[in-house]
């Protein structure tokens, strides 16, 4: 019963995260220009796409984050070819091979880090809380390197729905250029609780997770609708993930992406982070609130 209130709109907003909604209403920031078309879309369709240029312009820790990520990549060569050894193993499913986490499956949060800043950017914690209404929670930020694979699509290459809370809010930021043989992000439009699209696809359980393949999927939306988030570096794009999503269906090309979760301080998601270093920045409201009690 508890579990079903969580996952029902007005007792998720008004019983278990009254608090948060009350008071991002009472003092929420208007967005402006890019930061409002994209809240609009990601609104009516459940995924926008932009650009680190056009959302955050010139004073962003964007190249600051490119910097770091670059730095990373050489002085782990060794560890990045030793992990595109393993990438064809179907005997680990669900530890996803095909992807290396570059700060590990469980990153120590520090605050002051380049990975969390970006996350804490104005305009994208703002658009996480208004499209969720109410002051929202950082849980998570990693680095994806997905390598190409030659065999059939598993896990997460799968078309599924993500079930941390209500509406969730993920941010993937391209740092590399992504084509079609890249494993772009793709999603199926109006899937997201505020959309439209209301059956369910037909799916096989991987555990615990249903998993549909592509003609599945299009038995219940045909493809032309698919959102296929194609983009050179800098890419962002914004997804609520209870819709319909998949990604990683590399073939050709490795993708490289941050990538970086909101949820509602109710949620019960599995906790991705362990706490890091202590907190020396000056962080106005919201950005205080989305780190929460982390150190």
């Amino acid at each position: 019963m508890v579990r079903a209130a969580r996952h029902y709109g007005p007792t998720w907003r008004y019983v278990f995260n009254f608090a948060p909604t009350l008071s991002y209403q009472w003092r929420r920031q208007a967005l402006y220009g890019e930061a409002a078309r994209v809240l609009e879309t990601l609104n009516d369709d459940g995924v926008a796409l932009t650009s680190a240029k056009a959302l955050l312009g010139s004073n962003s820790c964007y190249g600051e984050l490119c910097g770091t990520v670059e730095s990373f990549q050489a002085s782990s060569r060794a560890e990045i070819a030793r992990a595109r050894l393993g990438v064809d193993n179907q005997d680990a499913i669900g530890k996803k091979t095909f992807i290396l986490e570059y700060l590990g499956r469980n990153p120590k949060f520090d605050p002051a880090s380049v990975y969390a800043r970006f996350a804490l950017e104005r305009n994208i914690l703002g658009i996480a809380n208004a499209y969720l209404g109410m002051r929202s929670r950082l849980r998570y930020y990693n680095v994806w390197h997905t390598f190409p694979t030659s065999i059939e699509a598993r896990e997460s290459q799968l078309w599924h729905r993500d079930r941390e809370d209500y509406l969730i809010v993920k941010v993937f930021l391209y740092l590399s250029d992504v084509d079609e043989g890249a494993g772009p992000f793709i999603y199926a439009r109006g899937s997201h609780p505020k959309g439209q699209l209301r059956r369910e696809a037909a799916y096989s359980l991987e555990g615990n997770v249903r998993r549909s393949t592509d003609d599945q999927l299009a038995e219940v939306m045909p493809r032309e609708k698919w959102f296929k988030g194609v983009g050179e570096k800098g890419t962002i794009i914004f997804a609520d993930t209870r819709g319909y999503h998949c990604g990683g269906r590399a073939r050709s090309s490795a993708r490289v992406m941050y990538t970086a979760m909101f949820t509602s301080p109710a949620s019960q998601s599995e906790e991705l982070m362990v706490n890091g270093t202590s907190l020396s920045l000056p962080l106005d409201r919201d950005q205080a609130f989305a780190i929460g009690n982390r150190k």
